[in-house]
């Protein structure tokens, strides 16, 4: 069709300069498609012309079915560019396709979901909490009788306020520490960008509301003050408000850790079982003053070994730890000797007991602890920050392994 075009006419040269249409000189027509299709209006008024003055009667029909079908074209091509463009700026495919469900990817979102709340909760403290209030309501019970329903019912209901209280001040604290942990601990989901602010105070919110109500509901005044001692504490050791934020003080920051770990936990958990529960006079027993002061020790050394990874941070943002001002190395050291110390009363305290199986399992299960503790210590790297947080996490479990020794001092 187009050398229809070149070679069947002739058009004179005045045509296109301007002059008369009677000119002599000629010249022929070359236009490409894309020639066409670039000057839309013009040609369209030059084939008028050329087919009304120039072309035969009978060549007319091709050339008009031609331009028809070349201005056809060219619109289909401009429609496939703009189509091409706007799916290559939005980065879609160029060809719609229908969203269909993919168990996969949902249930790959789920497992996201989980993990980001599993560590926003900081689970090393729930299974703290979970283990010292089982292993403190353990010292209530005086015969086999009492490892009843009854007493399975008060530990879980101890157990399910206390951790929605844990969640709201781990939750407190990092939403108050969002930049410090941008550099400590840049895997929490706040600290990542995975959870806003606001699904941070959701989250919170929730959980205090939840701990305080089902404290309300059980009825056990020990329970609602231990619930209520550790939302104010915990309240005041991370919220930035005056007179408040008292993580800025490494002693009252310490006093805080042990008064909620060592005291609130001991006393009032085993008051919720031994009063509430069991319906018995108050009775401070040798076991829960041994667990009482031999967590006070274990709750100072957390107090103090949780800031050592963190020194970069805490120093950028002006909090003046033990760490900071003592130096790493120095507070490792003093952490380990009050540990082993602790371990060395906890060995004399088994070796004084009436009981021929507590004496000896408490001995020798002390001993044990102290060894593995001494020798894993040695090994520490200290000046590598991952050594000093597996370091940090082996002492909560060693926590955890005394909770299973505490009830069985006797």
């Amino acid at each position: 069709m187009e050398s229809l075009l070149v070679g069947s006419f002739s058009v004179p040269a005045s045509l296109t300069s301007g002059g008369s249409c009677s000119g002599s000189n000629n010249y022929r027509v070359g236009h490409s498609r894309s020639s066409v299709a670039a000057f839309g209006d013009s040609r369209c008024r030059t084939c008028n012309i050329l087919q009304r003055y120039y072309v035969p009667k009978f060549q007319r029909h091709r050339v008009k079915h031609y331009l028809r079908h070349s201005l056809e074209k060219s619109t289909v091509y401009q429609k496939n560019d703009s189509s091409f463009l706007v799916h290559a700026a939005s980065g879609q495919p160029f060809e719609p396709q229908p969203e269909a469900y993919n168990p996969k990817s949902a249930s790959k979102s789920v497992l996201n979901a989980i993990d980001a709340f599993y560590r926003f909760s900081r689970p090393h403290t729930v299974i703290g909490t979970a283990l010292s209030i089982l292993s403190v309501s353990l010292l209530a019970v005086e015969k086999l009788s009492d490892l009843s329903p009854l007493f399975f019912t008060g530990v879980l209901e101890a157990v399910a306020a206390a951790l929605m209280m844990n969640i709201y001040i781990v939750g407190l604290n990092q939403l108050s520490d969002i930049e410090i942990d941008k550099v400590n601990k840049p895997y929490l989901p706040l600290a990542s960008g995975e959870y806003s602010t606001g699904t941070g105070v959701l989250i919170v919110t929730s959980f205090w509301i939840m701990s305080f109500w089902l404290g309300w509901v059980v009825g056990s005044w020990p329970l609602f003050w231990a619930l209520f001692v550790s939302f104010v504490l915990g309240t005041a050791y991370s919220i930035n408000l005056p007179l408040l934020r008292w993580k800025r003080s490494a002693f009252i920051a310490a006093m805080c850790i042990l008064a909620v770990r060592a005291v609130i936990v001991q006393l009032a958990f085993f008051l919720h079982m031994q009063t509430h529960v069991y319906r018995r006079a108050a009775v401070f027993s040798r076991p829960l003053i041994f667990a009482t002061a031999f967590m006070s020790f274990f709750s100072v050394v957390i107090a103090l070994f949780k800031d050592i990874p963190d020194i970069e941070g805490d120093k950028i943002f002006g909090i003046q730890s033990f760490t900071v001002r003592l130096g790493q190395e120095r507070v490792f050291w003093i952490c380990i000797s009050l540990l082993e110390i602790a371990y060395g009363v906890a060995i004399l305290v088994g070796a004084a007991s009436s009981y021929t199986w507590s004496k000896c399992v408490t001995v020798v299960g002390h001993a044990i602890l102290a060894a593995i503790l001494w020798n894993r210590a040695k090994s520490v790297d200290l000046k590598s920050k991952a050594a000093i947080t597996s370091c940090y996490m082996f002492i909560w479990k060693l926590f955890y392994a005394e909770y299973l020794l505490i009830p069985l001092v006797r």
